[in-house]
């Protein structure tokens, strides 16, 4: 009985972990598949950058404390629904990207 109990925790921990490439899904409509394009033709492109780095930006559009490029009212809608682990899991898989 314990096993089948400790086996339903892992399973529904594991379907309730953040997904990237799920997540990616949403971003890629201006980043690019590959994340590669320039948003809206003003960002610069977000493959390779490092998932510390991505995660302290969506930290900060999600904030509202960072504009770069003038993407920041658009980025801040983007990332305000993001909690930590979808940053992480997103940060992950972007930093992954065009290696």
């Amino acid at each position: 009985m314990k096993k089948i109990a400790l086996t339903m925790i892992f399973a529904g921990a594991t379907l309730m972990a953040a997904d990237g490439a799920a997540l990616f899904a949403k971003c890629a409509g201006c980043h690019g598949q590959d994340g590669k394009t320039k948003a809206l033709g003003k960002s610069a492109p977000i493959a390779g950058m490092s998932a510390d780095e991505i995660v302290k930006d969506l930290e900060g559009y999600k904030a509202g404390t960072l504009n770069k490029h003038g993407m920041g009212g658009v980025m801040k809608g983007q990332a305000a629904a993001l909690s930590a682990d979808d940053m992480k899991a997103l940060a992950d898989y972007i930093s992954k990207l065009g290696k």
